[in-house]
């Protein structure tokens, strides 16, 4: 019984306090004052969801702006890349590699393909492992092998 004596004079306080505030809204200055509470509330939150609008905007406008530079960057490689292919280094290249043409005062040796691969080496089996792997100590080993695997890393 005695939580509901409690609960009872709590209410009493809050109740009075309530009922005096409601009547100090007969007078104009409170009411004033309150008006104007609310106005500043509502032009700070104005004023921040326009803050919040810009921010955005500027984002898009700066992630727009990289993109545009990127495209410049890629137009000017291309660009680049075509008055390559018009220059007469390409063209002699290119007709060196698929025509087979000589430039003046050139001759050609033709090796057969029997007499070239004798004097080469044998190329490395994709199988063994290279002599420095070998003496690697575990520990590296195994960090090399977790790096390789996070950056999505080929072994060669």
């Amino acid at each position: 019984m005695s939580n509901k004596t409690k609960l009872h004079e709590t209410w009493q306080r809050y109740e009075t306090s309530t009922k005096e505030y409601l009547l100090s809204l007969r007078d104009v200055r409170n009411v004033g004052s309150l008006v104007f509470l609310i106005l500043m509330l509502l032009i700070s939150w104005s004023g921040i969801k326009a803050i919040q609008t810009n921010y955005k905007l500027q984002q898009e406008v700066t992630q727009l702006q990289q993109e545009d530079q990127v495209a410049k960057l890629r137009n000017n490689n291309q660009k680049l890349e075509n008055e390559y292919y018009t220059t007469p280094q390409y063209l002699e290249v290119t007709a060196r590699q698929n025509f087979g043409l000589l430039a003046p005062g050139e001759t050609e040796l033709l090796v057969p393909q029997a007499v070239a691969l004798a004097h080469t080496k044998p190329l490395p089996k994709e199988s063994s492992v290279s002599p420095v792997a070998k003496h690697k100590p575990v520990w590296q080993q195994n960090f090399e092998d977790w790096m390789d695997f996070f950056f999505h890393r080929t072994q060669h």
